[in-house]
C-alpha cells in the first residue's frame, strides 16, 4: 500500500476521530453490569462473538457500499443505507449509526475530501448511518475496499477493548494484548464479510438486543448505548 493511502486508512480509522465513537459501547456496558463480561477472557469472548455478527451483516453491507460509492451507484448506496438503518434494533443502536454517520458525513464535508458526486450521493440518503458514511469517506480518500473494511473493522473492536480497559476495569497492556489476540478474528471477519451472498446477511442477536434496551433503563450509566 502506498504510504499517503496507508496514511489516510490510518487517520479514518483513528479512534481521534471527531464522531463521538468512545461514547458507545454497543451492548457492552450492559454485560459489564450484568456481569457477563468481567476479565481479560470473558472480554475476548465478548468481542470476539460481536465481531462475528458484525461479520454477518455491518461488515458485508459495508463491503456493499464501498462498491457502490466507488461506482457511483446512488441507487444502490440507498437500498443498502436503508437496509442497515431498518435491521437496527432498538432505539440506541439506531441512535448510535445516525449519530456517528452524520458527524463523519459532516466531516467529509468540511474537509472537502469528495467530489462533487460522491458528495450528491451521501447528501440524498434521508438518513446516513455510519458504514455509509464510512464507505462514501473510505472512496473518496482513495482506500481500497479491502483496506477499509480492516480498517472499519479494528475501530469497531478497538472501540470495544477500550470500553472493557476503561469499565471492566482491565489495565492498559491487558487492553493491548487483547487488541492482538483479535487480529486473526479481524481479519477472519473482513474476509466472511466479501464472500457473502445477499439472502444469506443476517443480523440475528437476540441476546444482544435485550441487553440493549435494557440498557435504556440502566441505572447507571456511562456510554450511550
Amino acid at each position: 500500500m502506498q504510504s499517503l493511502i496507508l496514511l489516510r486508512l490510518l487517520q479514518l480509522a483513528s479512534p481521534s476521530l471527531p464522531i463521538g465513537a468512545y461514547t458507545y459501547s454497543q451492548g457492552l456496558e450492559s454485560a459489564i453490569e450484568k456481569g457477563t463480561v468481567f476479565n481479560e477472557s470473558s472480554a475476548r469472548e465478548w468481542i470476539a462473538e460481536s465481531i462475528s455478527i458484525v461479520a454477518d451483516f455491518e461488515a458485508p453491507i459495508a463491503w456493499r457500499l464501498l462498491k457502490a460509492f466507488s461506482t457511483r451507484d446512488a441507487e444502490q448506496v440507498a437500498y443498502w443505507t436503508e437496509s442497515f438503518v431498518a435491521a437496527r434494533d432498538t432505539a440506541e443502536f439506531r441512535a448510535e449509526t445516525i449519530q456517528m454517520g452524520y458527524s463523519l458525513g459532516k466531516l467529509i464535508t468540511d474537509l472537502n475530501v469528495a467530489d462533487e458526486s460522491l458528495k450528491v450521493i451521501l447528501t440524498n440518503q434521508s438518513e446516513v448511518p455510519l458504514p455509509t458514511a464510512f464507505a462514501c469517506a473510505a472512496v473518496a480518500l482513495g482506500i481500497p475496499h479491502e483496506a477499509a473494511l480492516l480498517g472499519m473493522l479494528f475501530s469497531l473492536v478497538e472501540n470495544q477493548v477500550l470500553v472493557c480497559v476503561k469499565s471492566v476495569p482491565l489495565g492498559q497492556v491487558s487492553g493491548q494484548s487483547l487488541l492482538l489476540s483479535l487480529h486473526p478474528e479481524i481479519e477472519h471477519a473482513a474476509h466472511h464479510a466479501q464472500q457473502l451472498e445477499d439472502d444469506v446477511l443476517s443480523n440475528w442477536a437476540p441476546g444482544l438486543s435485550l441487553l440493549s434496551m435494557q440498557h435504556e433503563t440502566q441505572y447507571s450509566r456511562v456510554y450511550r448505548s
